[in-house]
């Protein structure tokens, strides 16, 4: 109606000014045809979308899997609000099987010390909660992180004898729950454990340890939770690179038995059992071999001269002290054990020989000393009772004789004298033996001139070859070598 208006207005001042007001109807017809077009088109732009969708043709889509849709929530599609999760699976009914696997990663390190080992492992869990079943066209699973596993039952697994553990967190927890349309679920983690090994070091460095890593339920007994390895023997696996500085890596294996808990009941346990074999190559070079150079170097003294005391004690005190060194490093590595060690064996043999060879000398010295004194105490009296029996023979001669330094003509000249001696005859022997020494003595010249002569060179011959050497020392040389041979031995035969 207002257009036909506006129309008879225009129609009529057309009529009655029909020069002047054609242009200017024109124009004003003009703006009122734009204004009406510009009013159509807003309202085509506020009201096409819904007119597209109501008109538009059809299109035939695939019906979305619900698993997959972004507007369905996790809590919502596997029903996490609708249950009481606190509850293990099939509450109040016969005990929840739980298969677990595990997968060595690295066995990190086995302190002697501390008496435990280091390990890094993949554990995986599996089970079955029909809470957790949710329907799906793919039947395929859905893969979630460690925020879902606070608001599901897991299964409450812990390491026994543990001192310390943890869940890797870099850069998020690791940890992986896969859910299954049926509702099997697989609760995966990444752990570092370390735990107590009680170790027997009697055979120690010559040694093989066996430790075990064992897992069992905390809060449930095997009335509730049955706890078993999934695939038997199969379900540990280890990596082929794992290896340790100290130890050689026999064998993983894997157990299973019954823990009894007084107050508690019976629960299932789970062994991962490894089996060490300890390198000796380290030991030898660091411990048997220093040993053994200690013990034979302490044999050295033994061809040096008796009367070179500085340089015999001196070499006995630094292989006692060498020795002692060697003993407190290696009991510094290791625990304070109430029983003796194979290598406390050989360490201590070894120090007691070397500490022999010490006593040795000291008992050369002594016996040394006691016999010069002797023997002085024996050319004092000998020279004392042998100076009046020069009996006529003139002081130049006499002189001459006290220096060892005569001739035939001058035994011959004593030839008429009494033969009897003028030492007592207990004390013969014992004059005997001082009349060997390379020192000015008094000889009673009573016997023959051929057999003093013969007896005189025998007497030097002998003294070239044992001036310097006494008897203790020429018997340790053979008896303290062939006593160390023999332990060594026995002592490798035992052991290896």
């Amino acid at each position: 109606m207002e257009r036909s208006f506006q129309g008879t207005l225009l129609w009529i001042s057309a009529a009655k000014m029909p020069h002047l007001t054609k242009p200017l109807i024109l124009l004003l017809c003009l703006a009122v045809t734009g204004e009406c077009r510009g009013h159509g088109h807003r309202v085509r732009r506020w009201t096409g979308t819904v007119e597209t969708q109501k008109n538009g043709p059809s299109l035939a889509k695939k019906p979305p899997d619900v698993t997959k849709s972004r507007k369905t929530k996790t809590e919502n599609l596997l029903k996490v609000d609708d249950h009481d999760f606190t509850m293990r699976p099939a509450f109040a009914g016969p005990a929840i099987p739980v298969g677990v696997d595990v997968q060595v990663e690295s066995l990190d390190s086995i302190s002697e010390v501390d008496m435990d080992f280091t390990m890094t492992l993949y554990l995986r869990h599996y089970w079955k909660d029909e809470r957790l079943s949710f329907t799906s066209s793919t039947n395929k699973s859905m893969t979630f992180d460690g925020r879902l596993v606070k608001k599901i039952w897991v299964p409450d697994v812990f390491f026994v004898h543990s001192k310390r553990s943890f869940i890797h967190d870099t850069t998020t927890d690791n940890i992986m729950l896969r859910v299954f349309p049926d509702g099997h679920v697989l609760y995966s983690l990444r752990v570092t454990v370390t735990a107590a090994c009680n170790m027997d070091f009697s055979r120690f460095p010559l040694d093989s340890q066996t430790c075990s890593l064992e897992l069992e339920s905390y809060a449930y007994t095997d009335e509730d939770l049955m706890l078993y390895w999934k695939n038997g023997d199969e379900s540990l696996s280890t990596d082929d690179r794992i290896s340790l500085s100290q130890f050689l890596i026999q064998k993983f294996h894997t157990t299973s038995r019954l823990a009894f808990y007084s107050s508690t009941g019976w629960y299932n346990r789970l062994y991962i059992n490894f089996t060490l074999r300890r390198h000796i190559f380290f030991f030898l070079l660091q411990t048997y071999f220093p040993a053994t150079l200690m013990v034979m170097l302490s044999w050295v003294s033994f061809w040096i001269d008796r009367r070179a005391v500085p340089a015999r004690v001196s070499l006995g005190i630094t292989t006692v002290l060498t020795m002692s060194t060697i003993i407190t490093g290696v009991n510094a590595s290791m625990p304070r054990v109430s029983y003796i060690k194979a290598v406390d064996i050989y360490l201590w043999v070894s120090f007691v020989f070397v500490f022999l060879s010490v006593l040795e000398y000291a008992a050369v010295n002594y016996l040394s000393t006691v016999q010069d004194r002797r023997e002085r105490k024996m050319r004092e009296r000998a020279r004392s009772q042998s100076l009046p029996c020069t009996c006529g023979i003139s002081q130049t001669r006499t002189m001459t004789m006290l220096d060892g330094t005569y001739s035939e003509a001058d035994t011959n000249s004593l030839a008429g004298y009494t033969q009897e001696p003028m030492v007592p005859e207990e004390e013969q022997e014992e004059l005997h033996e001082v009349l060997e020494k390379p020192e000015r003595m008094v000889v009673h010249m009573s016997m023959s001139s051929e057999s003093t002569t013969t007896k005189k060179k025998k007497s030097l011959r002998t003294l070239n070859i044992i001036q310097n050497t006494h008897a203790i020392d020429k018997y340790s040389r053979m008896i303290f070598p062939g006593s160390y041979i023999f332990f060594n031995i026995i002592y490798w035969s035992v052991y290896c």
